[in-house]
Parts: C-alpha cells; structure tokens; sequence
C-alpha cells in the first residue's frame, strides 16, 4: 500500500485538521465495541462540539423491544436482524442536530451512526475495528452495545447480540458510507494504545492489490475446555497457556486483515473485502449463489493431549432456514493434519439404534442423572495423519482427544446443537449449553455404520498422477457444495481457480511458495499449516516445495464451492 500510516492520536489530529479544516462538520463514525470514550477525549482537543449520537439514539427499554423477536430468549441462539442503524435514533433529535449544523459552528458528530446523523454533505472519517477484538473486550466487559449499555452480560450472550443484531447493522451502514464515497479516512483502533490513520484512496488501494492474488487472513487462537498442546509447539504460541483448542485461520467475517505501508501496518475486518470485492474474491459463480458472504472456512481444533470435542449435531439447511434466517448451513468436514496414539472421531449412528432410548439417554445425561454411554450409540472411529473424515449437516459427530482437526466447512459457525459433553464444565466453570431438544429434530437416523463407513471416511479418488504429482479427490459428501482436492507433489503444481475462489493448507512439508505463471501477482510464500486463500480473480497459479523443502514431498488440501 502506497502513502503513509499516520499513528497516535496527535498525529492523527494534526492530519485531519489539515485536509478537513475547512469543513465545518466532521462525522466521526464507530464500529459497536469501540472505546468511545478514547474518541470522546481526542477529538474534544480539537476546539469543536462534540455531539455523541448515542444521546439521540431511543431509550434502552425501546432498543430491547425492538431487538428482542432477533435476539429472544435464548442463551445462545437468535434470528438474523433485518434492522438497520437508522431505526435505532429519535427521528426529532437528529433532526434537531442537523438543525444545529445549518445554523453554523464547528461539531464534530461522534458514535456508531454519526455518518447517518450528519446527513449526506458531511465528510466521515470511520473507525473500524474487527470482531475478535470485539470479543476481547466482551470477555473484559469493556464495551457497549449498539445503542444499550450490556457490558454486564456474559461474554456469551454480549457476542449473540453482535452476531444476530449488531455487527449485521454496523456492516449495512459501512457499507452505505462507503459505496457513496463520504468516507475521507479510516481509523484502526484495534491497538487501543496505537490507534492509526489512513486515507480512504489508501484503503482502496489495498484491497484491489489484495484481491488480485494471494493472502492470509490474522489467525486467532483461543483455549477450549478440550484444548491441546498441538498448535503452541507449530504454531509458537505461549507455552505458559494451560491449553490452546481453537485456531480460526480462515474465517473472513471474524478475522482481519494487514495492509502495510513502509514498516507500519494497519488491521482492519477482512469482511471488508468480501463486502467490497466479492466478484473478484468469489467469481461471479460463487456470488451469483452465496452473495456477499464468503462461504468456505478454514479452522483447526487441537485435542492432542487434550480431551473429546462435545458430541454435536449441526442443523439441516431446512432447520436453519425455518429457525436462524440462514440461507445455508455448516455441512463441514475433518481432515486430519496430526493424530496420536488412540487418536478417534466419532461419527453417524450405529445399526439398530432406538432413537427414543437414544433420546431417553441424552436427555437423562442432560440432567446429571447419568453418563451419556456414546459408544453404545456412536460409531468410534480410529483416526490417523491425513485421514479426511465427512461431516454433512444432520450427522452426529465429534473428534476424539489426540487429534489435530483441519475443520473444513461451511461459514455458518456458531450453529453447533451440543448432545453431551462427558461430565465436564466450561472454561469459566459452568456446564456448557446442552442441546437435546434442537439436536433430535436434525439427527439423520438412517446415516448409520454402512453409510458412515462408504460415503464420509476417506472417501478418495486419484483423478490424475504423473511424475512428482498426485491430485486426488476428497470430497466433501454429495450432499455438501464444498469440493475438496489433494495435491502431493515435489515438484510445481498448476492450479486454476476457474472463475471461483480457492482456499488451501499446507498439510504437509515446511515452506511452499506460490506464483503467477505470468507474473500477475508477487510470489507468495506459506509454511506449514498455513492457510491461504487465492481469489478468484488470480486465474491461474502454481504451487511448488520451496526453501527448507525444496525436491521434498509436499501435500496441500484446496477447497472450493462447486
């Protein structure tokens, strides 16, 4: 990215007092979960009036009222929100603001909607912010919500309002700004003590270069109540961590992205480019059938030296329609990068299961009555490296402990009804929420050991090999839309995205770099376990052992929409 990255507040001052001097109205507009305060304090240093919108935004009792049918009652769970940001203010106190700003004096309009308030003369300046910061700052109780103070609530139920209601409104409302070219500049705050600045030409710029070849996303980890010591030893995380579960390595909505200029860089969402770019990132395919959301997702979930992920179920698409507002669901799949000795995953039913008794059980081991007998039940499969396990919504599934999970699926992530958990309590010392009840509606009972056994285990198919390459086909099953391949090669191998976006992992060897056959973008190099992802608009590219693994043995898993 070309230009400068002006960082710290008194820089950032200086810069806008420069090029908006001359405006007599700044609208300082925020993503939900910015410390408003950090805004209200800096730009009080430049001489103008403050207004903070939230003043005119309705009382919190009506704000309850009109989110409660998305949010409901639910501990984790809602309905995806079709509010947007303006049904959230007093018609009559913006309109006395904007009544204010014609009569003449220097504001600055601050908060999530200031863009909305000012009216559409009004240059903008946008402080993003990406939603794992978010969720930090829930766990911390830092932030309000989008017009209601919730910091007491529990992180859990803070982040279903972000997820169903609040993050759904702020993305329409950046999207309005900035598709009417209002946006002068933009502030990454995700560092709260290096907040910094670029132009909106800047930003642009950045994305076009990004989408035109290769790139990560910014991983993060987290610990689970099963988690592993897998990833702190590859992926050189903190050893003094009791446990790392989670890695969330490809999941556009939640990750962020890097843009750099000079040896300064600046965070910001990575939906932005799914929001901005989608024909280039997605194809015209793809877009024409999932729009602006990036369907695939990459994720790794540790259980090496740790214990059993939950046994679960994930809704059919007719479920998640009729109860989320879903236009798909997470079908998904378990390849394994590593697995250890006893390494398992339990998957599908076995022959001649009573459902009622089944459902008896689970319901019983909900109550604390008894323990949840999953391999009377349960087939319990013996996992090993590079096994490809198929996991198709309504398929009962968890992997067992000592086992390094690749999770490849569909984005829908939160969608996970939990059966039983194996007596054991969530990180913050309560049992975690058991979902008997929803699960027994999606449960497909005829999915059991012959089914299991020919169509979801290492269900694979060699559809080419020469000299140094073997590409095979992996799946995912029929009834998913995701296509997955596996290339072992030593020697370049020729990718074509074909008009649709491709994401990967190096599954095996230590370093791989990936180039443009006619130099169409700049090489890129990805180490082990790494996932990357080339959109569509890159067309073709090779991919071949470099570095440390150079004439050694190489093995990438590639994922794509059908």
């Amino acid at each position: 990215m070309e230009g400068k990255i002006i960082t710290g507040w008194d820089g950032i001052l200086q810069v806008l007092g420069r090029d908006l001097g001359e405006e007599k109205v700044w609208a300082v507009d925020l993503y939900a979960g910015s410390y408003e305060e950090d805004f209200a304090e800096a730009f009080g240093r430049t001489g103008r009036v403050v207004v903070d919108v939230r003043g005119l935004m309705r009382p919190e009792a009506e704000i309850e009222e009109l989110t409660h049918r998305f949010l409901t009652d639910d501990v984790l769970f809602g309905y995806m929100s079709n509010l947007r940001l303006e049904d959230y203010f007093r018609k009559e106190a913006v309109e006395e603001v904007r009544r204010r700003i014609r009569e003449g004096g220097e504001y600055v309009l601050l908060g999530t909607g200031a863009g909305f308030v000012a009216g559409d003369n009004v240059p903008v300046i946008y402080a993003d912010l990406a939603r794992w910061e978010i969720q930090q700052r829930f766990r911390r109780h830092e932030v309000k919500a989008l017009g209601i103070d919730r910091r007491e609530d529990s992180p859990s139920v803070q982040y279903k309002r972000g997820y169903f209601n609040d993050w759904n409104i702020c993305d329409a409302h950046k999207d309005v700004l900035f598709k009417s070219g209002r946006i002068r500049d933009w502030i990454d705050h995700n560092d709260r003590q290096q907040p910094k600045l670029i132009s909106d030409s800047q930003l642009r710029q950045g994305l076009a270069r990004t989408v035109a070849g290769p790139f990560r996303v910014v991983p993060f980890f987290d610990p689970a109540p099963w988690g592993g010591q897998w990833m702190k030893e590859v992926c050189g995380l903190d050893r003094s961590m009791p446990n790392y579960g989670w890695c969330f390595d490809c999941v556009p909505e939640e990750n962020s992205l890097l843009l750099k200029a000079g040896d300064t860089t600046y965070e910001l969402p990575s939906q932005n480019l799914v929001l901005w770019h989608p024909k280039q990132l997605l194809g015209e395919r793809v877009w024409a059938r999932f729009g602006r959301s990036f369907p695939i997702r990459f994720d790794f979930l540790d259980t090496m030296g740790g214990g059993n992920l939950s046994l679960q179920v994930h809704p059919t698409i007719d479920f998640a329609r009729r109860e989320f507002g879903l236009s798909y669901t997470q079908d998904e799949s378990y390849y394994l990068l590593d697995a250890g000795e006893g390494a398992s995953v339990y998957l599908g039913l076995k022959e001649g299961v009573d459902r009622n008794e089944m459902i008896s059980d689970l319901r019983a081991a909900q109550r604390g009555e008894i323990s949840f007998p999953a391999e009377k039940y349960v087939n319990n499969i013996p996992a090993h490296r590079h096994d490809h396990f198929l996991i198709p919504g309504g398929t009962i599934h968890c992997s067992g402990g000592n086992a390094m999970v690749l999770e490849i699926s569909a984005t829908p992530n939160i969608f996970t009804f939990k059966l039983w958990d194996w007596n054991r309590l969530g990180l913050d010392g309560k049992p975690r929420p058991i979902n008997v009840e929803r699960g027994k509606e999606v449960i497909q009972w005829e999915r059991t050991t012959p089914f299991v056994m020919e169509e979801l285990c290492n269900v694979f198919e060699v559809i080419g090999k020469e000299e140094g390459i073997t590409e095979e086909r992996t799946g995912l099953h029929r009834f998913e839309f995701i296509e997955t391949r596996r290339h072992t090669f030593d020697r370049p191998v020729l990718h074509d995205t074909e008009g649709g976006v491709h994401v990967l992992n190096l599954c095996e060897g230590e370093e791989a770099v990936v180039e443009s056959p006619d130099g169409a973008f700049e090489p890129f190099t990805v180490h082990y376990a790494e996932t990357f992802i080339l959109p569509a608009a890159a067309g073709k590219y090779t991919i071949a052992p470099s570095g440390p693994s150079a004439g050694k043995t190489c093995k990438t898993i590639r994922a794509s929409v059908r």
